[in-house]
């Protein structure tokens, strides 16, 4: 994948329309009318997720919830390009993400209510849970793609990130390690134009991509609400690293159209005028006017899709709110793979620390 021209790739415009870019295109040619469909179904589906993920916590049922609206199409068109024995490294917005790879939306919000230090079983999906420290899966997935290579498997690994992540250590130190040792990592930049309150331009007076080339490292920029681009450019990234090509660098560009996390208030830092321009760029109306265009809309299909967005929505609420307090113990379940006598006794004097308020009592 070579140095890409400054202006975004991308596949279909605003209104639906279909962009002539012949080398993308034949990327993902393949994407015939049922697979379209799919992937509007992805869209609505994961943006429902994230409503009622929204809801809860507004509710009282989750801490916090990072939302994902406007970053369904930079979520799934990179997710649904991957292979199943491709690694993932996620931040901690990548819901969408988990949603592809097949995890069980009924465990999407166990973290977010703490009752548990994670959602799922990375190995079951190969997909990392979500990572707090802003830009550390960075340094994991840089890490896992070279030992991964020299374990001989043909895999790539994929770190999704932020425009804020970009100006942190850890993501500098990744892109220089990977490469120098050409790991089969795919560096995936989700450009949602503000790291909570700070807007891109604060983060970078260059467009982000062009901090790989620096490191050597080729990237391209892509229209982040255009599914099927985002899917091709992935596409070629995760072939280049599976065929040991090294590492490449992703920077989509869309936007957050709700808060940072729900306790956030974008209104105090961002225009409203801001949101409605983006709001005209919908990631779902994008695929919906393409699909009307193509003549692949019909009333038993959007029928079958909201029932389908109804149905993950109320597997997570009931799955959430009969979500069960963990023991106090549990604290130190999971924490290291074999026993540990440090651990041990933390164990113990933490025992006896709770024992002291019921004695109390």
């Amino acid at each position: 994948m070579a140095e890409k021209p400054a202006y975004p790739v991308q596949l279909v415009q605003p209104d639906g329309r279909r962009v002539l870019d012949r080398e993308h295109a034949a990327v993902v040619a393949d994407i015939g009318p049922e697979q379209l469909r799919a992937l509007y179904e992805d869209l609505v589906v994961v943006r429902r997720i994230d409503a009622e993920a929204t809801a809860l916590q507004r509710q009282g049922e989750l801490g916090l919830w990072a939302p994902m609206l406007g970053q369904e199409a930079a979520q799934v068109g990179s997710a649904r390009a991957l292979h199943p024995d491709d690694y993932i490294f996620t931040s901690y917005r990548e819901h969408a993400v988990a949603y592809c790879r097949g995890v069980d939306p009924a465990v999407l919000t166990r973290m977010w209510r703490g009752v548990a230090h994670s959602g799922w079983d990375p190995d079951a999906v190969n997909m990392t849970n979500p990572a707090i420290i802003v830009g550390a899966q960075g340094l994991h997935a840089t890490g896992y793609a070279l030992g991964s290579h020299l374990d001989g498997a043909e895999i790539a690994t994929i770190a999704y990130f932020g425009d804020g992540a970009s100006s942190q250590g850890d993501i500098a130190e990744a892109l220089g390690f990977a490469s120098s040792w050409s790991a089969p990592v795919v560096f995936f930049c989700q450009n949602n134009q503000w790291a909570i309150s700070e807007p891109v331009r604060l983060q970078s007076a260059t467009p982000i991509v062009r901090r790989a080339y620096g490191y050597g490292i080729p990237g391209v920029q892509v229209d982040g609400n255009d599914v099927l681009a985002v899917m091709a450019v992935t596409r070629q990234a995760i072939k280049r690293a599976r065929e040991g090509g090294g590492p490449s660098f992703i920077e989509a560009i869309t936007y957050r159209m709700g808060p940072h996390t729900t306790s956030d208030d974008p209104t105090r830092y961002r225009s409203a005028a801001e949101t409605e321009l983006w709001r005209s760029r919908d990631p779902l109306d994008r695929m919906y006017r393409l699909l009307e265009r193509e003549g692949l809309l019909d009333d038993e299909f959007l029928a079958r899709v909201a029932r389908r967005a109804d149905e993950v929505a109320a597997r997570i609420r009931s799955a959430t709110i009969g979500m069960v307090d963990p023991a106090p113990s549990a604290l130190f379940d999971n924490v290291y793979a074999t026993p540990h006598p440090m651990l041990d006794e933390e164990r113990r004097e933490y025992a006896a620390y709770l024992a002291g308020f019921e004695e109390a009592s």
